[in-house]
């Protein structure tokens, strides 16, 4: 990382709270004298576009996460042009997203582009800086997944506008430092899932064949499983687990979710998404000691043990152990990449498109066999999972402290820069010629965390349920 950037010879207040004092030779703009609305429709033929937090505005089948579209009525889609800014459902959260390409979006977001082209990489900045954000709650209107942003407020707000020198200097500086960060944090990203694979190999062993590698094996009797320690036994699910299923009456219990990297938690301590239903009553109930299966999501191993009391959605599967099993062991079983493509192959499929489902119905639940140790030995792979497991999770904790450290001074680095907090001229000029990565687009953290399949790209109002 760069030595301590110097601030600027001389400041002005700037009269914006949200912006405080600026280089005295910057000027304060409204932001309607530098920027035009865009909405054109009738180009049906351009392709779709998403805007995303953390990709900008990027062509559909470029998003990873699942989106919901209907295909009809693309003529009253609005025009994106290359460089335009768009105002999606969650800006108010992540930013105003920037477009690098061109196509057409959801008519319920808002269009804009600069009326000067050369002040739009500087603004590109702005608007994804976390002052800039924050001061976009002052802006927002309605109940629309959330709230909405008034892009009429918004324009007349004010904001910081360096001569057009130093707007160059100030994005080639950001653009160096973004591209030197994001290449870090993809190192460590990739350490990581090399981390996260060798746990899952260690964990897939233990769990199918023991921890001593010297064990003898036998036939399984199961093709897909293979060989299992001789003195294992193989059974069905439904010799070990059997349904219940009793309701709510009260509603005042606590909205229990699956997450795959925290098991059962309350529903409100990650997500919350609108449509949420209002009433508990008739949710299934869960205690301590009990299995809870996500069935739609089962081929992602969204099944844990419970340990807090609760209700979940009727949707999902609620067992009690029928014979005396470690029910971590079988849940960390029921997660492996094995049977993950087993659960997957049992599963029936709702509904038709990105839209379909796939359903692990209890009764093809419970004909999967299983690998079962002695339950000792059931206890104690668990326990020595702890600590072959220990160093691992060790390390990959540390290097995702390194990550939110990188982003968090990624987070303030922009903030500082495009304010006018600390001066880049003399860094910029030294910086030596790069071409342009494909995917470099200012990118900061959102506020609220974005949630897979959050973002919309909505024809008559249609959702990701």
């Amino acid at each position: 990382m760069p030595d301590t950037l110097p601030p600027y010879p001389a400041y002005k207040d700037s009269g914006v709270p949200w912006l405080g004092r600026i280089p005295a030779h910057w000027e304060v703009q409204r932001m309607k004298t530098i920027v035009r609305e865009r909405s054109e429709k009738g180009f049906p033929t351009e392709p779709l576009l998403a805007a995303t937090q953390t990709k900008g505005v990027v062509r559909k089948e470029e998003y990873e996460n699942r989106t919901v579209l209907a295909l009809k009525d693309l003529h009253l889609l609005k025009l994106v042009r290359v460089s335009d800014f768009v105002i999606s459902l969650r800006s108010f959260q992540g930013g105003i997203e920037y477009a690098r390409v061109q196509g057409i979006i959801s008519p319920a977001y808002t269009v804009f582009y600069p009326v000067q082209s050369d002040v739009h990489k500087f603004l590109a900045w702005l608007f994804k800086s976390r002052p800039f954000i924050e001061n976009l709650t002052l802006h927002v209107t309605g109940i629309r997944q959330g709230q909405n942003i008034d892009f009429e407020k918004l324009k007349r707000s004010e904001i910081p506008l360096p001569p057009p020198d130093e707007q160059h200097a100030i994005t080639r500086y950001l653009d160096h430092m973004d591209r030197r960060i994001r290449r870090y944090i993809r190192a460590k990203q990739r350490l990581i899932a090399l981390l996260e694979e060798q746990k899952r190999a260690i964990i897939h062993q233990a769990v199918t064949r023991g921890l001593d590698p010297t064990v003898r094996l036998k036939p399984s009797g199961v093709a897909w499983l293979g060989e299992v320690p001789e003195h294992w036994e193989v059974k069905r699910i439904k010799y070990l687990l059997r349904e219940i299923d009793h309701r709510s009456t009260s509603g005042q219990e606590t909205l229990l979710s699956l997450r795959m990297n925290h098991g059962l938690v309350p529903h409100d301590e990650h997500f919350s998404r609108p449509g949420q239903a209002s009433t508990l009553v008739g949710y299934k109930l869960v205690r301590p000691g009990q299995v809870v299966l996500n069935r739609l999501q089962a081929n992602n191993g969204l099944v844990f043990a419970s340990d807090v009391y609760g209700v979940v959605s009727p949707d999902y599967a609620v067992f009690d152990p029928i014979t005396d099993v470690d029910l971590q062991y079988l849940t960390t079983l029921f997660r492996t990449p094995t049977m993950k493509r087993k659960f997957r192959v049992e599963s029936k499929g709702l509904g038709t498109g990105t839209a379909g489902f796939l359903r692990l119905y209890t009764d093809r639940f419970g004909l999967i066999a299983v690998p079962l140790p002695p339950r000792n030995e059931q206890s104690r792979i668990m326990a020595e999972l702890d600590t072959l497991l220990g160093g691992i999770l060790s390390t990959s904790d540390r290097v995702q402290r390194e990550i939110d450290l990188l982003r968090e001074y990624r987070t303030r680095l922009i903030a500082d820069v495009v304010t006018g907090q600390v001066d880049v001229r003399a860094a910029a000029a030294q910086l030596p010629e790069e071409a342009e990565e494909a995917d470099a687009l200012p990118e900061v953290e959102p506020l609220d965390e974005e949630e897979p399949g959050e973002e919309q790209m909505d024809v008559d109002e249609e959702t990701d349920a």
